[in-house]
């Protein structure tokens, strides 16, 4: 449905923190993103390089990221503001997503105010859930 040069247009984000390189659906609240995680990522140099993952903090950057595409799609009005973290709830990170793993990304819409939005987010590979959260994200 959207590809990364689509993507660059929405988000401000660039490599190495441009987290989503495709989204897959979308609808006014709920969105589904992907990233594939490969070998040559940068954060793998340093995080475990011996048995390298994926820091936890950056699956919840892609999964917000995600959301953020989702907010600048239903509200294209708001494109080109910041949107900024606003708090997270509930993160869990249930397995260590690794070089070579397809990333998906589901996020959900739960409440709109003004320019609040409230999100829940799940991140999968292969089916497996690999992490989750609550985040909370502001654009002004």
């Amino acid at each position: 449905m959207m590809d990364v040069v689509r993507i660059k247009e929405i988000l401000p984000h660039r490599y190495p923190f441009l987290l989503v390189e495709r989204i897959v659906e979308c609808s006014s609240d709920a969105i589904e993103g992907i990233k594939n995680v490969s070998v040559n990522e940068p954060f793998f140099q340093g995080h475990f390089p011996n048995d390298p993952i994926m820091p936890g903090v950056l699956i919840l950057e892609a999964m917000a990221q995600t959301g953020g595409i989702l907010v600048f799609t239903v509200w294209p009005e708001l494109k080109g503001k910041p949107f900024y973290f606003a708090g997270v709830d509930k993160v869990r990170f249930r397995k260590p997503v690794r070089p070579g793993d397809r990333l998906v990304m589901k996020v959900k819409l739960q409440k709109q105010r003004g320019g609040f939005f409230k999100m829940y987010g799940e991140a999968f590979v292969d089916d497996v859930l690999v992490a989750e959260a609550e985040m909370m994200a502001n654009v002004t």
